[in-house]
């Protein structure tokens, strides 16, 4: 099959064929329809989080089910899936006390001294075979995607696929943050700082969840336009002055509930700041590994939280399908996130533009 490879941290993704093995136990064969370019990813192409390469890269997808191993349980050939990079076991700890996200049981792994699902053959030996590392259990920049059966969904036939993608990773942590990890009551004020994909995301599960106020901040007009739309109430520019001065004179003190959607340590600490008593920050974006967050201990008498949010807290078989219904209810906007839709080849450029941080979401579309 044809994939994006990462072969070395800060180099552009190199388009090679790439070998995938055959489903065993409880594994599912996905043919990629659709994949996001997230910010996630540019984080381990430029190396601020560290994987094994060379890896296959993507993990925001939807697709076509095209073959099942033994055991498989969830999906059947022929259903339309929406693939989740939380992969969970469903009996451990954690899992049984209803936080699947966070589930690392291996065995939703292949295990070790078996053949690896990707692989590349390897010239400088007559046939042998190279492994290439999976990425966040899915690799979906690529024409397959070979995973265990509790990585995907089965959803509705009628929803788009380019649509289904952004609700793999974006749109699902952006709206569980809010009714999951930090449970937003209808009334209360939220500020969402960073304005991309996963920022959006949260300002419309704000939107959804019956927030009073919602704030949204950000760099660029044009996604501080976007976010309007998204369902935001008031929106800050960053370049304009103190911010979070601004958030407390809007708010009479500050905010329920803030979502910092960079992953930076100047936002992550204005984040905390811009809290009313007993207020609760959640830290969605990705804060470079090394990176030390500096908080004033006396607000914390305040009764004011800082926390982490992985993946919106999801219980993806149960999230998912439901967000399917709330796009074709109207209640979510997943028309407006994408900026637009690119073939395989195009990966870079949508790096590139990530960088840039002036678009919402590329998605590339496969034929």
């Amino acid at each position: 099959m044809k994939a994006a490879v990462l072969r070395e941290v800060g180099k552009p993704l190199v388009i090679e064929n790439v070998a995938i093995g055959k489903p065993g136990p409880r594994e599912v064969l996905i043919r990629t329809k659709a994949a996001g370019v997230c910010h996630s990813d540019l984080h381990f192409v430029e190396g601020s989080y560290p994987h094994p390469l060379p890896a296959v890269l993507g993990h925001e997808s939807a697709g076509i089910v095209e073959a099942v191993g033994d055991e498989v349980r969830t999906v059947k050939v022929g259903d339309h899936v929406i693939t989740c990079l939380s992969v969970y076991c469903g009996h451990c700890e954690v899992c049984l006390t209803g936080h699947m996200s966070l589930c690392t049981s291996s065995e939703t792994k292949r295990p070790k001294g078996s053949e690896p699902r990707l692989f590349k053959e390897d010239l400088n030996a007559a046939g042998g075979r190279g492994p290439m590392a999976q990425f966040l259990n899915l690799s979906s920049f690529a024409e397959l995607m070979l995973v265990h059966e509790h990585a995907c969904v089965a959803i509705r036939k009628d929803m788009p696929f380019d649509r289904a993608a952004l609700i793999g990773c974006s749109v699902t942590t952006g709206i569980g943050a809010v009714i999951h990890t930090s449970k937003v009551q209808p009334g209360e004020t939220v500020a969402v700082i960073g304005c991309g994909g996963v920022g959006l995301a949260t300002i419309n599960g704000a939107a959804i969840a019956g927030a009073g106020r919602i704030i949204a901040i950000d760099r660029q007009p044009s996604k501080l336009a976007l976010a309007r739309t998204f369902g935001a109430t008031d929106v800050i520019d960053a370049n304009d002055g103190d911010v979070v001065k601004q958030v407390q004179e809007l708010t009479s003190g500050g905010v329920h509930h803030s979502f910092e959607a960079i992953g930076l340590k100047a936002t992550a600490e204005q984040s905390f700041k811009m809290l009313r008593r007993g207020g609760t920050a959640n830290i969605i974006g990705m804060i470079p590994v090394g990176t030390m967050i500096e908080l004033h201990g006396p607000d914390f008498l305040g009764e004011k939280k800082i926390q982490g949010s992985y993946m919106g807290s999801n219980r993806f078989p149960v999230d998912m399908p439901r967000f399917v219904d709330f796009y074709m209810n109207g209640k979510l906007k997943l028309d407006e996130l994408i900026a637009r839709r690119i073939k395989l080849e195009d990966v870079n450029d949508a790096f590139e533009e990530l960088k840039r941080g002036e678009l919402a979401r590329s998605v590339i579309v496969f034929d």
